[in-house]
Formats: structure tokens, C-alpha cells, sequence
């Protein structure tokens, strides 16, 4: 293993597919600098051999897949060009940034038909949008695998925690932990949420220990990121894509009304924006859903969504707020409202659902005059729906969560906040920091 690889939760679902004897071709799908390309070759180290091609890096290599796309050949070919063998079974093949050669992607379907025998992995910052381009392409002829920056948890395995973080993975509101422990996994919190959950960042803490350091990390990650926004230019103007971007990041709390997106553009305009950074992984939608029952996805309002951005550390570093702020306060509805708080459950509820769909994040609003009323979030367990209300701090109301049980008829939910584990009449209690643990 590499020196600097932390282990993350994809490892295992790569190598699961990797032992698979009816195997697809794999797509491994997230924004950019995610970490996809450093969990392949990872995977790769568990192969005799491990073939790599860059099609941003190599100019030569799209030749490949101008003529013949058939995939003995082609890896008969790639095999003479990399100097490697590519032999079925014991060669890792990855195709980076495939959506610089179209043809190499069009090629996936001959190896799922053709040589399903050869381990494929594929990938791309931007391969959402030339997947966009091709409706009908790779229905059921891939394997589909959605990667995210770092969880809570994983975050505390590259610390050196593991132990703490299974510790936390093992308690529950009828299973508490001891309070020591408790602050401890606070005091983490503060810490992951302000460098975020993006590799590079977290890689820079963990060698030098400085918080400060993280808004250098952070900008050059932003960077990247609006560098990309020039390679969108047909679609729409990067300078209009980043002013979207930052309304994203103002805007993180309630409603994200079109208007204030941007001056005198069209809603259709500032759609059009928001979708293509929720494609590119940089932003997600948290849509209302009346939910009257099962799936959730069955009766949502588009016309209501949040709208929330990928990254805590991100969030904070946008908005300039002093590292000293989140660090030394009792709760972070003094720092900004409590939307840090309500930003991070939604990326752990997100991680924790699964990696073979790209899943969503619902909510529940009820605007009526004298009666208003909002969940936060609301996830299925089975084939129950849960409420989970959000609390900045280790204290709060219940008006909206008792509204909606007594509407919609359900007996227990969740509130997450500051506080240790603990169980209500109604409700059980989360900290903050196991949110995810709700989908044990």
C-alpha cells in the first residue's frame, strides 16, 4: 500500500467486485480530487499486474479505439504500448479520465459483451457530463460506483482512531457512550469539519498538524474546481457558474430561491448553473417530499429544495469564518445559524446510503400561516420513513418533528445534535458525529 493511502469504504466494494465471476466492466463516478484515482491503484496493488492509462496525460493512447473496438485487440495492443501484460484475471486495466476519448468509452459495451473476463475500472472528473451526452449508453452493461470525500469515520481511521471510530460505530441510544469518550469524538468533529472531507486536505492536516495551513489546501482545491467551470463553457459562462457556485454556499440555509443567485439572469439561467455543479459532485439538492409514504422520491415538490454544498471545510473556508470561531464555541448556531451542522448530517446521510446508486437527500416543509413546520431530513429504513430533525447544539424545540408524526402518523424518529446517545418517548438521539450510524 502506498505510504500516504488511507483506507476508505470503497476499498471493500472495489475488492468485492474485483472477486465477482459474472463481472461488468466498473465506472467509478465522483467529483474531482475525491480520491477515485488513488482507491484503483490501490486495488491494483492486489494484481499481478496494473495498467493505467491517463487519457488527459497521454495524447498518444486514444489512437487505441479510433479504428477497431474490440477489446482483445485493443488490449493486445495496450499491452505492446505500456510494455505490461493485460492478461484476463491477473491485470488490473484503468481507463483515467475517459471522457477526454469518447471512443474508449463506447468501447465499455464490447467488454462487457465480449471479454467480461478482463477486470475494467474507469473514471473521470467530468465523465457525468459525457455520460449526459450519451442517454442510453451503459444501461445494464455497467457497474455503476458512486465515491465521496471522507466520512466521519474514515476521517478518524487515517488519524490513527480506528479503534474510536469503531467504538462509535458499535453504540446507540440504548448503548451510550462514556462521556470522555464523547468529547473526544467532539473535539474530532470540530476538527474534520473544518478541513473537510476532501483527501488533500485531511492528507496535509494529518503530516502537519496545522489548521491554518487548511485555507491554503482549501483555496487550491476551489481552484481546480473553477478551472474546470472554463471546460463547461459551451454549456454556460464560468464566471456565471462560480457566482452560482458562492449563492450555494450563502444560500446553504432554507429555500435556495433562484433570485438571489444571481443579478437580473433568468431562473431558467441559474437552473441550468445549479444543475450542472449538482452533476459535477460539487453541490447536492435536498428536495421536499410530502411523504405519505413509500419511496420517498414518489411525491416530492422540485419547486422546494436546498440546496447544500460537498464540503464542510469548503463551506467554512468560502464564508471566512475564523477557525477559532468553531473551535472554542459551545454550539455551531453561533457560528453561522446551525447550518454547518445540518450541511454535515446531509454528507453522512449521503455516504452512508450506499455506492451503487447516486442517491438523494429529502426534506419536508409545511408553510402555512401560523402553523410552519420543516424536517430537516427524512430517510427510508425498510419500509419505514424517518424523521431526522437537526440541532446545532445540545438543546432545541420539537414543534415541526411533533407536527409532522402527528400528520403523517409515525411513532419514532431521530434527533441529532451535541449531546451523547440517549432515547425519548418519541424520538432516539444521535450525536452529531454517528449520524450515519442510523443505517446500522
Amino acid at each position: 500500500m502506498k505510504e500516504n493511502y488511507f483506507i476508505r469504504n470503497i476499498d471493500l466494494v472495489l475488492k468485492e467486485w474485483a472477486g465477482q465471476i459474472n463481472r461488468k466492466p466498473l465506472i467509478l463516478r465522483g467529483m474531482r480530487q475525491v480520491g477515485k484515482t488513488s482507491a484503483v491503484r490501490n486495488l491494483g496493488q492486489s494484481f499481478r499486474y496494473y495498467v493505467e492509462i491517463n487519457f488527459d496525460d497521454d495524447v498518444y493512447a486514444g489512437e487505441f479505439f479510433n479504428q477497431n473496438l474490440d477489446p482483445a485487440e485493443i488490449c493486445s495492443r495496450l499491452s505492446v504500448y505500456t510494455h505490461t501484460p493485460i492478461i484476463p484475471g491477473e491485470t488490473l486495466l484503468f481507463f483515467d479520465e475517459i471522457q477526454n476519448c469518447i471512443p474508449a468509452l463506447k468501447s465499455l459495451r464490447y467488454f462487457y459483451e465480449k471479454y467480461p473476463q478482463q477486470h475494467l475500472i474507469t473514471a473521470g472528473s467530468l465523465i457525468e457530463f459525457a455520460l449526459d451526452e450519451i442517454p442510453s449508453f451503459g444501461v445494464g452493461r455497467l457497474h455503476p460506483v458512486f465515491m465521496y470525500p471522507f466520512t466521519f469515520y474514515e476521517f478518524l481511521g487515517a488519524m490513527g482512531d480506528q479503534m474510536l471510530a469503531d467504538t462509535c460505530r458499535n453504540a446507540g441510544p440504548q448503548n451510550t457512550l462514556p462521556q470522555p469518550i464523547h468529547k473526544i469524538l467532539i473535539d474530532r468533529l470540530r476538527i474534520f469539519m473544518l478541513i473537510g472531507g476532501m483527501p488533500e486536505s485531511i492528507a496535509h492536516y494529518l503530516k502537519n498538524k496545522n489548521l491554518l495551513d487548511s485555507s491554503e489546501i482549501l483555496e487550491d482545491l476551489l481552484n481546480t474546481f473553477r478551472d474546470d467551470f472554463s471546460k463547461y463553457r459551451s454549456r454556460i459562462s464560468p464566471l456565471f457558474l462560480n457566482e452560482v457556485f458562492n449563492s450555494v454556499i450563502h444560500q446553504a440555509e432554507g429555500k435556495f430561491i433562484y433570485e438571489k443567485a444571481a443579478e437580473e439572469a433568468s431562473n431558467a439561467r441559474v437552473k441550468q448553473a445549479l444543475q450542472l455543479l449538482i452533476m459535477a459532485g460539487l453541490a447536492y439538492p435536498v428536495t421536499h417530499t410530502a411523504a405519505n409514504g413509500i419511496p420517498l422520491g414518489a411525491e416530492i415538490k422540485s419547486n422546494y429544495r436546498r440546496i447544500i454544498p460537498c464540503d464542510t471545510g469548503i463551506f467554512f473556508h468560502l464564508l471566512g469564518i475564523e477557525k477559532s470561531e468553531i473551535l472554542l464555541a459551545d454550539n455551531f448556531k453561533t457560528i453561522n445559524r446551525g447550518t454547518a451542522a445540518e450541511i454535515f448530517v446531509g454528507l453522512e446521510l449521503l455516504k452512508a446510503a450506499g455506492t451503487n446508486t447516486q442517491r438523494q437527500l429529502y426534506c419536508w416543509h409545511r408553510d402555512k400561516a401560523q402553523s410552519s413546520a420543516q424536517i430537516d431530513y427524512l430517510i427510508q429504513k425498510g419500509q419505514e420513513i424517518i424523521p431526522i430533525e437537526v440541532k446545532s447544539g445540545t438543546q432545541g424545540g420539537m414543534k415541526s418533528f411533533k407536527i409532522f408524526m402527528k400528520e403523517k402518523n409515525i411513532k419514532r424518529g431521530i434527533r441529532t445534535s451535541l449531546e451523547n446517545f440517549s432515547s425519548e418517548p418519541d424520538f432516539d438521539i444521535y450525536p452529531l458525529y454517528a449520524i450515519s450510524n442510523v443505517y446500522e
